[in-house]
């Protein structure tokens, strides 16, 4: 009975997690882009800077709310569903948190409303500072729950006393081993997803022939930040890999299919991982290439899963396959960056429609890359909610399970209306409606304007 309620639990918080985490990642690529995109207009005076930002700004808008509201839900579970892990973990959590709200959340609650209500109210300085506050909110918040996540993978800094965690130094809890490289690596992955909704939307319109000029600005920019962008996020990948494999070599284990300890190990292009049998079926690998990318060495050594007991092996499938549709995106995004930035340079990026129609329907493939690598971080860590201190077993709040089917049918209903149906819904409104044509392209807002031409406005 427990051990049910424990699992119903990992799939109620894995079900919220996973709506959640796509809107703060869209949220913080957002308000990034709109930051630079109001400092090209402000620099350069052109039109067209500005009916991007009016037009994303409502995109930002809506989905920075959802963020919010998706949020609150977890908060809740962490109470009601793992009081085991609250306890021991709160000094060290509760704290990480606590840093988060004075900071980065004080920081956009504050700037937030001037940022997305203050064109006709603020100047142009004032206005562009609180978009500025906001992005550099929205990125502290990122790095406090990367910083606790990544302590969860790998905690330093702090002892097991008495079944509750004491810290002994903020430093080494703040900046843990995995927290860097991770951080950079999730807000890459922010950067990305946003630009493919951008590729995706411009693509659309160009598709269809309408806001010709808005889209071939916003395609261009987005392709080229792509093409930046990709490559970069490979290179941390790999560094990520290997801080992965150096603190949590079952993990690698799990995410390469490796059974036994062994050098130069092959990289599976396809295997079922039979979990009960402790052995791959089907297997169809490259040799030696997994103990290239995940040690850089030609003969390097990975641990085996069969190292330790089948009760101390995460779940090898979801972290095998999820492992694989992750990377296997990322090499799909980036021959798409690359083959539009081929476009780019031959002139020809908005006649090909061969080219926008993939484009056009990319919008998802960031978020999917998004929600496998986190599935292959957080069910790599298992069976441990705090790496080799507190196992998720134990984590699990002793309550009916009853109380968690109930509530976790309750969540996916009301999800399924809130982000499945009306996010949608407004979403497709703004997208339909498209950025305005005519007062933003011609007019200032009444605030960036100097006081002759106020008063030739008659205002």
């Amino acid at each position: 009975m427990h051990v049910d309620t424990e699992i119903l639990s990992r799939i109620q918080f894995a079900f919220t997690i996973t709506f959640h985490i796509l809107f703060p990642s869209f949220s913080i690529g957002l308000a990034t882009f709109l930051a630079i995109m109001e400092g090209a207009w402000l620099k350069t005076k052109n039109p067209m800077y500005l009916r991007i930002c009016k037009f994303w700004m409502k995109v930002f808008a809506l989905t920075f709310g959802m963020g919010v509201v998706s949020g609150v839900v977890m908060e809740f579970q962490l109470g009601t569903n793992w009081a085991g892990f609250t306890h021991p973990a709160g000094p060290v959590l509760g704290t990480l948190f606590t840093y988060e709200v004075m900071t980065a959340f004080f920081i956009e609650a504050g700037f937030l409303g001037v940022m997305i209500f203050g064109w006709e109210r603020v100047g142009p300085k004032l206005h562009y500072l609180s978009t500025l506050l906001v992005v550099i909110g929205v990125t502290l918040s990122a790095f406090w729950i990367l910083s606790a996540n990544s302590w969860m993978q790998t905690p330093e800094g702090a002892t097991l006393k008495n079944g509750v965690f004491v810290v002994n130094s903020w430093r080494d809890v703040i900046l843990n081993y995995s927290v860097i490289p991770r951080f950079i690596h999730m807000m890459l992955a922010a950067y990305i997803t946003t630009s493919f909704v951008i590729v995706s939307v411009s693509a659309y319109y160009l598709v269809h022939k309408r806001h010709i000029d808005f889209a071939k600005k916003c395609f261009g920019f987005a392709i080229i930040t792509l093409m930046i962008l990709m490559p970069v996020q490979m290179f941390v990948g790999d560094t990520v890999g290997l801080e992965v494999h150096q603190y949590q070599p079952l993990k690698t284990a799990a995410m390469e299919g490796v059974w036994e300890t062994q050098k130069g190990a092959p990289l599976l292009l396809f295997a079922y991982p039979d979990k009960k049998l402790q052995k791959n079926l089907f297997a169809i690998g490259i040799p030696h290439l997994a103990s290239v990318v995940n040690t850089h060495q030609w003969n390097g050594e990975l641990t085996g899963l069969k190292t330790v007991s089948a009760k101390d092996q995460p779940v090898v499938a979801i972290v095998f396959y999820a492992f694989r549709v992750m990377v296997g995106i990322g090499v799909l995004m980036l021959l798409f960056a690359f083959t539009g930035l081929y476009l780019l340079i031959r002139k020809s990026l908005f006649d090909q429609r061969w080219f926008l129609k993939i484009a056009q329907w990319s919008a998802p493939a960031g978020f999917i890359a998004l929600i496998s690598g986190w599935f292959t971080a957080e069910t790599g860590r298992q069976p441990w909610v705090v790496y080799n201190f507190v196992r998720t077993l134990d984590a699990a709040s002793p309550v009916p399970i009853s109380h968690v089917i109930i509530s976790l049918l309750l969540i996916v209903i009301v999800y399924g209306i809130i982000f499945g149906v009306f996010y949608f819904m407004y979403l497709n409104k703004i997208l339909t409606t498209g950025p305005h044509e005519e007062l933003e392209s011609e007019k200032m807002p009444f605030a960036y304007m100097r006081p002759d031409d106020k008063a030739k406005e008659g205002r």
